[in-house]
């Protein structure tokens, strides 16, 4: 029995050695993204046409205009108060490596945020305001109503359990950005 077992062994690690495969392409790495296009002088287009678009949209302008800046300065935050951050991530070279690894995919998003930026300069104005503690129990609130919702809405039909679902997401999804901007701004403001 012994020897039929490494017989048929042979026979299926033979054969599988026959079995077609798909062409495997050398260039799977300029397939993943990392072939970047470069202008005659080397830089990279992609940046190179989201940093027209910045000073298309005279974004920093719009920066200055909305008292970011100054109301930044107000709470406490200063460039100085980032050299922890930059240490932080100095010290965890994985999150340098990430945000390596997601270079040619932020490339395709930084041109919507700069679209959406404008718009939410007011809004960040406002926000930088809050003292951390107040985001923190925003965070704990938004948690409490989405478990709220889960136990008072019923599950008797499709759309309460889709109502259910709903309210999760955006509670636990507001109690995410609750908790890390209190996080960030309890950093910033020390």
């Amino acid at each position: 029995m012994k020897f039929l077992t490494l017989v048929a062994a042979l026979l299926c690690s033979v054969t599988y050695g026959f079995a077609p495969v798909a062409p495997q392409s050398r260039t799977g790495a300029l397939k993943m993204g990392l072939d970047v296009s470069v202008d005659t002088i080397g830089n990279n287009i992609a940046v190179k046409e989201l940093l027209q678009k910045v000073e298309n949209q005279r974004l920093l302008s719009k920066v200055a205009q909305s008292g970011l800046l100054s109301k930044a300065q107000a709470a406490g935050i200063s460039l100085s108060k980032l050299e922890p951050l930059l240490a932080l991530a100095a010290e965890n070279p994985d999150i340098l490596i990430l945000v390596e690894a997601s270079g040619p995919d932020l490339l395709t998003i930084l041109p919507q945020v700069v679209d959406l930026a404008p718009g939410a300069l007011p809004l960040l104005a406002s926000a930088i305001s809050i003292p951390p503690p107040a985001l923190s129990a925003a965070g704990l609130a938004s948690l409490i109503a989405a478990v709220t919702a889960v136990v008072l809405i019923p599950d008797d039909s499709v759309a309460t359990v889709a109502a259910q679902t709903l309210a999760v997401g955006l509670g636990v999804s507001a109690a995410g950005a609750s908790f890390v901007g209190a996080a960030i701004l309890g950093k910033l403001t020390k």
